[in-house]
């Protein structure tokens, strides 16, 4: 596998990444086209594509924090979903940051809910919070009640949760 920082909206992948990312996450866990665009002149973020065979297989939004990394999303396209890829790209994380913190939605809301959190769990992260709110990514779009996860146990949750409001949804 390949992981290829993109570091331009005019990148030919971006088109893809974002059409799918626009379809896979619901309208309040995902910004708008400008605001998607504008992370490329963030230098916390990193947009990193994942390929397969020279193919796109999925991309991965990280935010380079204070003493760890928070994965905003991270998606394997539906076509190569149960392929272990994205095992293969967690283990890529872990290779790379050893400090990682996600969020999912509560294994509760359904079966792709329990699903992914249960490959989180197989993979390494553990519960952080469960009163954990994502803020809102803009005007008309809700906060959501949301899990977070991570790989270690931060020594202040507080300062860890302000810094990503503070930084990823400012």
């Amino acid at each position: 596998m390949e992981f290829l920082p993109i570091t331009s909206p005019d990148d030919f992948r971006v088109q893809e990444i974002y059409s799918s990312y626009s379809s896979t996450f619901p309208e309040d866990e995902r910004r708008d086209w400008n605001k998607f665009k504008n992370l490329f002149s963030n230098s916390n973020v990193k947009i990193i594509s994942v390929l397969h065979e020279s193919k796109t297989v999925g991309y991965l939004i990280l935010w380079e924090l204070s003493n760890y990394v928070f994965v905003e999303h991270f998606e394997v396209f539906e076509e190569f979903r149960s392929q272990k890829f994205g095992s293969h790209i967690t283990g890529y994380l872990f290779e790379n940051y050893p400090r990682i913190i996600l969020e999912i939605e509560p294994e509760h809301l359904g079966e792709d809910a329990k699903r992914r959190y249960s490959f989180y769990q197989k993979n390494g992260f553990k519960l952080l919070d469960e009163m954990y709110v994502q803020p809102s990514y803009g005007e008309g779009k809700k906060p959501l009640d949301l899990w977070l996860l991570s790989n270690y146990t931060p020594e202040n949750l507080k300062e860890v949760k302000d810094e990503i409001y503070d930084i990823v949804y400012h």
